[in-house]
Formats: C-alpha cells, sequence, structure tokens
C-alpha cells in the first residue's frame, strides 16, 4: 500500500504470508480433487476430459480474472453473468445484420466494457455501495438481452462465428479404417489458450503496472491512497471496466462455443467468478490477492463439477456441493481478516 512518504508509483504490494498459505493450500486441494476422482473414474484422466475440463473451466477463468481485480479494491460485481449474456446476443445481432465476426466480437466486448464503465460511474459518482450498483446492472442486462431478442435464441450465424469457441491449434486428426475421421490430437482449444495469454497480461498488470499497485493500495487503505495521490476514482472505474471487458469476452467465446446467441446464459455465473478468486486466496476485504491463485480456484470448480458429473452425482446435489464450498471458502477468508 502506498504511504504519505511513498509516490504512487513506488506503492510497493503487500506480501501476505497467509495469502501464500491460502494459495498453497487451494493448490493441494486441486491436487487432492485430481487424485480421487482419478481413482472413482477410469476416464477422468483422459487426454478428451482433461480437453473438456479445460474449456469448462476458461470461461470461469475469464470472469474469474475480472472478480480478482474489482476484489482486490474491496469491490464486487455481480453483474457479469448478465453482461456477458448481453454482450454475446449483442455480438450475435451485429453478425446477423451483416458485419464480419471480429468485428461483431469486438463490438459485444466493447458493451460488457460499456456496462462495467456504468457501474464504475455509479459506485464512485453516485456513491452506492457495489453490491447495490452491481445488483441493479445485473438485472438491467439480463433485461436488455431479453428485450432486443425477444427472449428468443439469436440463430443462423454460420460456422465462422464458431470457429472461436470451437477450434483447436495443432489438432491431428486422420482417417480411421473405417472411413471416417479420427482425431489422433485434440489439440489446443482456443478459449484455453486466451485464458493463458489473458491470465498473463492481468498477471502483469496487477504486479507490474502503476494501475495494479493503485489496486492494491485502495483495497489495503483507500482513504491513505487518496491521501497518496491516488486518483481513487479513476482506478476504480478501470477496474470495473476491466471486469465488463473480460465478461463480454466470455460471453462472446461462449456464444460461439454454443453457435447461438443465448440471452439467458451465464445465470449465477458471478458466484463462480467470486468463488473461484476466494477459493485462490483473493481477500473480499481487498487488498490481497493474485492472478495464479483464481486460475487454482478456477480449475477447482471445474474439476469440481466434471467429477461429479462422472461420478453420476445429480444436478442438485452438485449445487449443494458448490455452494457449501463458496460458504466455507468465504468462511475462511474472514476467520484470516479477523486473526
Amino acid at each position: 500500500m502506498a504511504t504519505l512518504e511513498q509516490s504512487p508509483g513506488e506503492a510497493k504490494l503487500p506480501i501476505d504470508r497467509k495469502d501464500l498459505i491460502q494459495k498453497f493450500a487451494a493448490l493441494a486441494g486441486l491436487v487432492l480433487l485430481i487424485v480421487a476422482f482419478s481413482l472413482t473414474s477410469s476416464a477422468f484422466l483422459t487426454m478428451s476430459n482433461g480437453v473438456t475440463i479445460a474449456l469448462q473451466t476458461s470461461t470461469i477463468a475469464y470472469i474469474g480474472l475480472g472478480a480478482t481485480c474489482v476484489i482486490i479494491t474491496s469491490g464486487i460485481d455481480l453483474s457479469v453473468g448478465s453482461v456477458l449474456a448481453l454482450a454475446g446476443v449483442v455480438a450475435a445481432l451485429a453478425v446477423q445484420v451483416g458485419v464480419p465476426v471480429p468485428f461483431a466480437m469486438l463490438i459485444g466486448i466493447l458493451a460488457g466494457g460499456a456496462c462495467g464503465a456504468v457501474n464504475g460511474l455509479i459506485i464512485t459518482r453516485m456513491k452506492l455501495p457495489p453490491f447495490i450498483a452491481t445488483l441493479g446492472m445485473m438485472m438491467v442486462a439480463r433485461g436488455l438481452a431479453l428485450q432486443i431478442t425477444g427472449a428468443r435464441p439469436v440463430s443462423g450465424l454460420g460456422e465462422s462465428f464458431g470457429a472461436l469457441g470451437n477450434g483447436s491449434l495443432w489438432r491431428v486428426i486422420t482417417e480411421g479404417d473405417n472411413g471416417f475421421p479420427k482425431v489422433i490430437f485434440p489439440g489446443i482449444p482456443y478459449p484455453v489458450i486466451l485464458m493463458i495469454v489473458l491470465a498473463v497480461i492481468v498477471a502483469v498488470v496487477l504486479r507490474k503496472t502503476t494501475f495494479g499497485r493503485h489496486l492494491y493500495a485502495i483495497g489495503s487503505n483507500e482513504e491513505a491512497a487518496r491521501l497518496s495521490g491516488v486518483k481513487v476514482n479513476k482506478v476504480k472505474i478501470g477496474a470495473y471496466v476491466l471486469s465488463g471487458l473480460l465478461a463480454g469476452l466470455c460471453g462472446c467465446v461462449l456464444m460461439s462455443r454454443l453457435v447461438t446467441g443465448q440471452p439467458n446464459e451465464g445465470i449465477a455465473y458471478e458466484l463462480d467468478a467470486i468463488a473461484a478468486a476466494v477459493i485462490g486466496g483473493t481477500s473480499l476485504a481487498g487488498g490481497v490477492g493474485s492472478i495464479s491463485g483464481t486460475i487454482i480456484g478456477a480449475f477447482i470448480i471445474g474439476i469440481l463439477r466434471n467429477g461429479l458429473n462422472m461420478n453420476g452425482v445429480s444436478s442438485f446435489i452438485q449445487m449443494i456441493i458448490i455452494g457449501l464450498v463458496i460458504i466455507s471458502t468465504v468462511w475462511i477468508d474472514q476467520l484470516r481478516n479477523r486473526k
């Protein structure tokens, strides 16, 4: 956190031993889940299932990265699930009217960023609590997504729209004995590559840039950061814009995988994003968090869901288990803050 004797650009990042312990505890939990599910299902450690897990985790990771930046400032963003749906259908509608797919997706991502900017402005200018501001945006964005689509899926988008969500790098396919294609190596899905690239970029932003240091300073002590010269409102708005952009990207990737624009997509995704961040060591009190921890948290959620599915656990029981995991991690975070 920046002090009165330091310039904001020289603010030191917090080195929290408990944060490191939480991160390594999450990593240990991830390893235990892998071992447990590999023992209960012979198909768990297969190549195809690994690709499935990575794809499922990537969507959690996109919005989890944004959630991490927001939570570090001691904020919260409950709107990302609805924002990703709005961004996805905006991109799909743009393709329907003839906009090239890359530009249509850019429009969708910018729509998500606009929602994030509105969140930031409401929080900083109207002084509303982040919980209330983003809860309102959650309703507004979902309503807009349903209104502009007539509550119906946007279809007829063409194969090019599905290239980002369904394509893979280095996929190897040969002709089988029966004449049908045989997959030798499924390749690395584009969404997974994008997840890795984004994680590296956001980690560098948090750890190596003035903006990232200011996020930590605000979360640690907002008033001290303000007195140190940090432009608190601008930094907060930047955090919510980043969260909105990543939610918009997530929406475009999800709709690309489905090759349709689904206005009901993304329900409760904000809980996954927050859970991934907190499981990975990001403190809801602000000032503590890392991208590597969030990625670990996202994989814990993805592997937990995948393993439970493979073992025939009903979706209702899965909801209970995921809910208990969220409660437990937040409780542990609260205990850590009290100490």
